[in-house]
């Protein structure tokens, strides 16, 4: 199992590109697991399940194809991504168990840096209770997502993963209707008046790891 960190953004295509030389040397014995840890420029990626009409800016940024499951989301400086290319046959080869497992890292994580982050049933990703705003139209409480997952499984191994907003420009957001979930707002730590860092991220989802996903 191996950690990398980028310091400089990653151009998406390059790590596309990494990310299926990887997957494919993982399946092969070749390579060890991997966690990159990263932050784009600012961009738009398409999942699988994107609906056009989500993509509200389509000049604002590029927009690329991920070819991962989920929908429109963004992508730039600011956001944390931690892409997991995991072996999947060591974790009982179960997708949904999987996807559950990055939730719970993610929320585990940001639990160490002391903000709660919850699960919303029908809704993957994770999100942040705003009790200081009124509810929305349908009486339901303020909530709004400050981690988003999507996921592809190529042979059992696993790649793409998740990205948690540490301070990006959120008004990047509005190009797009992120997840397709469009009742809800978009937030970050720094949003939430929390002072960490990116290096204080990646250090909290380091020690989360084996709490939730472990090494297989």
């Amino acid at each position: 199992m191996r950690w990398l960190t980028s310091d400089a953004a990653v151009a998406y295509p390059e790590a596309l590109a990494a990310m299926e030389a990887r997957v494919a040397a993982i399946r092969s014995g070749d390579a060890e697991e991997l966690v990159w840890l990263l932050e784009h420029p600012p961009l738009y990626t398409a999942g699988t399940s994107a609906n056009p009409a989500d993509l509200l800016d389509a000049q604002r940024f590029e927009v690329f194809q991920a070819r991962r499951g989920g929908q429109y989301t963004y992508h730039g400086p600011g956001q944390r991504v931690a892409y997991a290319m995991l072996d999947l046959t060591t974790r009982g080869r179960d997708v949904r168990r999987f996807v559950w497992s990055l939730e719970e890292w993610v929320i585990a994580a940001l639990a160490r840096l002391g903000v709660r982050g919850e699960r919303r049933a029908g809704r993957v990703g994770v999100w942040v209770a705003r009790p200081e705003r009124p509810p929305g139209p349908d009486g339901a409480p303020a909530e709004d997502k400050i981690a988003a997952i999507g996921v592809r499984i190529r042979h059992w191994v696993s790649f793409h993963g998740v990205s948690i907003n540490v301070d990006p420009n959120l008004e990047h957001y509005r190009g797009i209707v992120p997840c397709g979930i469009g009742d809800h707002g978009v937030t970050s730590l720094a949003d939430l008046g929390v002072t960490a860092t990116m290096a204080d991220l990646d250090l909290a989802l380091r020690a989360a790891f084996d709490e939730t996903i472990g090494r297989g």
